[in-house]
């Protein structure tokens, strides 16, 4: 089948016979949607215990250092990670990109190359950050730390890189195992070394031990997949930097803008409305980490079938963008309904106000599970240039709208232009990516069928007197009983959910 200009619908690619599927790579098979939607699921999943891991270490860290020394310590983790994002530039994209676009010989050398270029980028990386808190003045205490936690870095880093194997192969849970372990070891080493009273020098040094772990079990993974020889030759890194950089600016703005209205609010608003957008902004930030999570894992099947399968290409590309807008309603009915739980969960009952902020902000997770949905198939067709304008334009509208709201509004005006920017970006990377691809198709009455449903789905939440999480459980329910009326439902997630029923039933 081919995509017809004159507006012939564009179905999934036919199925191959039993036989041929056996002998076809893991993403040229008909399961290789609901595969990576099976991987999505599965790395959401480790992301949510790894961030309730995390808050069984931070209560103790805080006791055991005190609070200026959990600054210090929190400090140089922060330090690190940004040291980390930096010099993680985009390679992991271009590797999976190349790993499912390469075979044989020419596969094997471009992950050597990759795999080089990471040492040697993340190990500058680390240099830098240590040559940094040692200008800054940290002290040599933090120093040290700043170094130990470096070599972790280093550690997570070619792991992950090394990972991209699983990623293009759609092994998508034992990437998630993977990410599960490192921090699963890091914690109860976090609380080990406090129990035993340990310097905060030897806390930064978890990560050492965590990293390591995560990555042998990947290297025992892959083995015989990828080499695992490095090739340092500089000479051909460039092609890589070449490419990955316009993904690490893309990402760049993307973090600046979204964190931008958090800034001015601490410039032009009182401390107390300030506090209350912050708190709120800790629940959101929490929850755009999932988008990234879940539509990452139909990337390899993106690079797959961009170069020589078009129609595949534009079928997946629409279905990634009608998911993502089902989730991220799906995830909005949920955050509006338990808005106050989270608020009390986090904040206790001197943050009320937030309730009504977070309403609000919370309305911006549909538009980033749209704006990731179609980055991706945008980025894959190498239109970085859109990209970046999008993400500029969020940008300066986020920073105009706050100036102009946060004085009469207060937080919820804060609230306000951040939604109104990730809902701009969303929609200039949705047109970007249609006029860059008009094979494209999105159905007319998706995008209103589904948002009313979530609408609905709100209103009675919100009815309902019952506890918040119990009515966000209801309202969920209901959601997906009337997006089946609407025959909206997923076809992906009802073969997920029979494919594990008859596991089940084995």
């Amino acid at each position: 089948m081919s995509a017809m200009s004159s507006g012939e619908a564009v179905g999934p690619p036919v199925a191959p016979l039993a036989d041929e599927a056996d002998s076809l790579d893991p993403l040229d098979t008909p399961q290789a949607g609901s595969r990576a939607l099976r991987g999505g699921s599965l790395r959401t999943v480790g992301y949510v215990v790894t961030i309730l891991l995390s808050l069984v270490a931070v209560p103790l860290l805080i006791k055991h250092l005190g609070i200026s020394g959990y600054g210090r310590y929190v400090l140089v983790i922060s330090l690190v990670a940004i040291v980390a994002s930096l010099t993680e530039g985009g390679l992991n994209a271009v590797a999976v990109r190349e790993y499912t676009t390469t075979t044989g010989p020419n596969r094997r050398q471009v992950m050597r190359v990759a795999l080089g270029l990471r040492i040697a980028l993340t190990t500058a990386g680390a240099l830098l950050a240590i040559g940094f808190a040692a200008v800054a003045g940290y002290g040599s205490e933090l120093v040290l730390g700043t170094a130990l936690a470096g070599v972790g870095m280093i550690f997570q880093l070619v792991q992950g890189l090394l990972g991209v194997s699983l990623e293009a192969e759609l092994r998508f849970g034992w990437v998630a195992v993977t990410e599960l372990l490192r921090q699963l070891v890091n914690v109860l080493l976090l609380v080990a070394l406090v129990l035993a009273h340990a310097s905060i020098v030897l806390l930064l040094g978890a990560a050492i031990p965590a990293s390591l772990v995560s990555l042998l079990m990947t290297v025992a993974l892959v083995r015989g997949n990828v080499s695992l020889r490095p090739a340092f030759a500089v000479g051909r890194w460039w092609p890589l930097v070449r490419d990955s950089i316009p993904w690490a600016i893309v990402s760049a703005v993307n973090v600046v803008y979204f964190r931008l209205v958090i800034i001015l609010m601490s410039l032009l608003a009182t401390a107390t409305e300030t506090g209350y957008f912050a708190t709120s902004f800790r629940v959101v930030e929490v929850l755009i980490g999932i988008p990234a999570l879940t539509v990452s894992a139909a990337y390899p099947i993106l690079t797959r079938t961009v170069r020589g399968d078009g129609t595949r290409f534009a079928y997946a590309s629409g279905r990634l963008f009608e998911l993502s807008l089902i989730l991220g309603t799906w995830m909005v009915v949920c955050l509006e309904i338990g808005a106050p739980f989270a608020i009390k969960i986090l904040a206790g009952g001197r943050a009320e106000p937030s309730v009504a902020v977070l309403r609000i902000q919370g309305l911006a997770v549909i538009a980033t599970f749209v704006a990731v949905g179609c980055g991706f198939p945008l980025l894959t067709l190498r239109r970085f240039r859109q990209a970046l304008l999008a993400n500029c334009g969020a940008l300066v509208l986020s920073g105009v709208l706050t100036a102009v709201l946060v004085g009469p509004l207060g937080a919820r005006g804060a609230a306000i232009a951040a939604v109104a920017a990730e809902y701009t970006l969303a929609l200039s990377v949705l047109f970007s990516l249609l006029r860059a691809e008009p094979a494209v198709r999105i159905e007319p009455l998706a995008a209103p069928g589904i948002m009313l449903a979530g609408a609905a789905a709100v209103g009675l939440g919100l009815l309902l007197p019952v506890h918040p999480v119990i009515g966000a459980l209801i309202a969920s329910g209901f959601y997906f009983i009337a997006l089946r009326l609407i025959r909206r439902f997923p076809p992906e997630v009802a073969e997920l959910i029979a494919g594990g029923l008859r596991s089940v039933g084995r």
